[in-house]
């Protein structure tokens, strides 16, 4: 198994000043490849993601498949970038200044040109980050926008942002593919002009892009392929056919059960990421019984067989998890949290006491929540032993998220990693958070949130996330059986890949790491 990333050392109030700019981040691919004499330029590679559709988009705020998101960060640059441990790096921001973690004064790098020959400067940061805030964008981050109390040009190539309130983590946020730089006053995103390491060559939605080299890349020496075809094939089986055939160099979501295949071919390796994506069982809170009883909760969260599903459903490419979704691997992760373990008897306890014995309830499952539709049959099982008759309703992937997620007492979701803790809380867990799968309330927690998300001092900053997974761990109506490892199937010829815990493709950015070793 590939060893987690490091850890997240804590922002200083002088976030990111003087910061080594543009780091070499130089992966290894796995020992014996071709592409071990390190990093050459030339060549051109076809890449596989698993999603597209006719709503792909070369406009950054509105990427919402894994595609558009890998798309986005080949041609676009964005202020910050996550390096080694998913540490905010300086980018089009050459330094982010603050003393309060409200007021942030962002000094930008000079001599950077967009792809029609445009310079780079402060109007185009004010606009790209303020565009998140109209409703007419349709961002899919304007929640997170709605900080930006105030963003002005402070000079050339200066930029103030107030935040609404505090929030230490405004370095990784920026970071994210969606708030990537676009020039001043774009409205037509058509031809996809950025200031990133590939320009559009060709983009048809729902069946491919292809970018080549910018050879005015401000990082010097990058990127190092001529050509990049990036298309979509959504069935796992014939994505690693692909693979295994020579028609495709690159593929993401491999399954566990693919592995051996791959392996077993002395031209291709897998690249496996540990990572903070969790398929969690959802026991709606919002006055719906039984999935409302405290009781019934915990019957549930003890039929979870942790170690089987990891074992068997994932085939060990899988992290024991403890119903919240911190992962062990964190900063700040809580390690005195007590494990909660397969138990049928505290279950069978808890049943009686809620005095559910013989309940018969309905569960939905759905293959887009990976791994769920085999969760639910183990629930079933281990459920009909301990006096609860579930009854598995298996749904297709088309439609469960519109129609079936947080639809009905007892579902699965299904939540791809974030860079932040309070990204995660924010989204997933706090009272009015958009995606509060269980509808769980607790003003403790939400107050300890806000608190946390301004909080300066690490070692405050740890006690009070520490906390916070105390509370989802005990009373939220979400079980988290395991973290699951992502893994990508590559042609050994192909240099540079690492793992980057925010998801397949080394986080949706790896075009202008890697190069071609043949």
């Amino acid at each position: 198994m590939t060893a987690p990333p490091p850890p997240v050392p804590p922002l200083s109030r002088r976030a990111l000043l003087g910061a080594g700019a543009g780091l070499a981040l130089a992966g290894l691919a796995p020992g014996g490849t071709w592409a071990e004499a390190g990093p050459r330029r030339g060549g051109r590679i076809r890449v596989a993601g698993i999603a597209s559709s006719t709503a792909d988009t070369l406009d950054p705020a509105k990427g919402g498949l894994s595609t558009d998101y890998t798309r986005h960060y080949m041609a676009y640059g964005g202020l910050t970038e996550y390096g080694p441990g998913l540490v905010p790096m300086p980018a089009l921001a050459e330094a982010l200044d603050t003393s309060d973690q409200t007021l942030w004064r962002l000094a930008l790098r000079r001599g950077v040109r967009f792809h029609d020959g445009t310079p780079f400067g402060a109007a185009d940061v004010v606009y790209s980050l303020l565009r998140h805030k109209d409703p007419a964008t349709a961002s899919k981050v304007r929640p997170l926008a709605e900080q930006f109390a105030e963003v002005r040009a402070t000079g050339p190539h200066e930029v103030m942002v107030r935040l609404a309130g505090p929030n230490a983590d405004l370095p990784a946020i920026l970071a994210q593919s969606h708030f990537l730089v676009v020039k001043d006053g774009t409205k037509d995103f058509s031809a996809g002009i950025g200031t990133g390491p590939y320009r559009i060559k060709s983009f048809r939605p729902g069946v491919g892009t292809t970018v080549v080299r910018n050879d005015e890349y401000w990082k010097p020496g990058k990127p190092y392929l001529d050509e990049i075809e990036l298309i979509a094939i959504p069935d796992e089986v014939s994505r690693v056919n692909a693979l295994l055939s020579g028609d495709v160099q690159l593929v993401m979501a491999v399954n566990p059960r693919s592995v051996g295949r791959i392996k077993a071919s002395p031209g291709h390796a897998v690249l496996e990421t540990r990572s903070s994506l969790y398929t969690n069982l959802i026991m709606r809170q919002d006055g719906l019984l039984p999935t409302g009883n405290p009781d019934f909760v915990l019957a549930m969260k003890h039929l979870l067989d942790r170690d089987l599903i990891r074992r068997a459903l994932f085939r060990n490419y899988a992290t024991v998890a403890n119903d919240h979704p911190i992962p062990p691997w964190h900063p700040y992760f809580r390690d005195d949290l007590p494990q909660r373990a397969f138990d049928p008897e505290k279950a069978r306890f808890h049943l009686r006491r809620a005095g559910l014995e013989g309940l018969r309830l309905p569960i939905y499952a759905s293959p887009a929540a990976e791994g769920s539709v085999d969760m639910a049959s183990v629930l079933q099982e281990h459920a009909a032993q301990v006096g609860l008759r579930l009854a598995v309703n298996r749904m297709p992937s088309d439609g469960y998220w519109s129609s079936h997620w947080m639809k009905h007492p007892l579902t699965f979701g299904n939540t791809n990693p974030r860079p932040t803790a309070d990204l995660v809380f924010s989204l997933f867990y706090k009272s009015d958070a958009p995606w509060n799968e269980s509808a769980w309330k607790d003003e403790r927690f939400d107050r300890l949130l806000v608190e946390a998300r301004g909080e300066a001092d690490p070692a405050r900053r740890k006690e009070l996330y520490g906390e916070m997974q105390g509370l989802v761990h005990a009373g939220c109506g979400v079980g988290i059986p395991v973290f699951i490892t992502l893994i990508d199937g590559h042609d050994r010829r192909l240099g540079g890949l690492r793992p980057v815990a925010l998801g397949g493709f080394m986080g949706y950015a790896f075009a202008e790491h890697v190069w071609w070793g043949a």
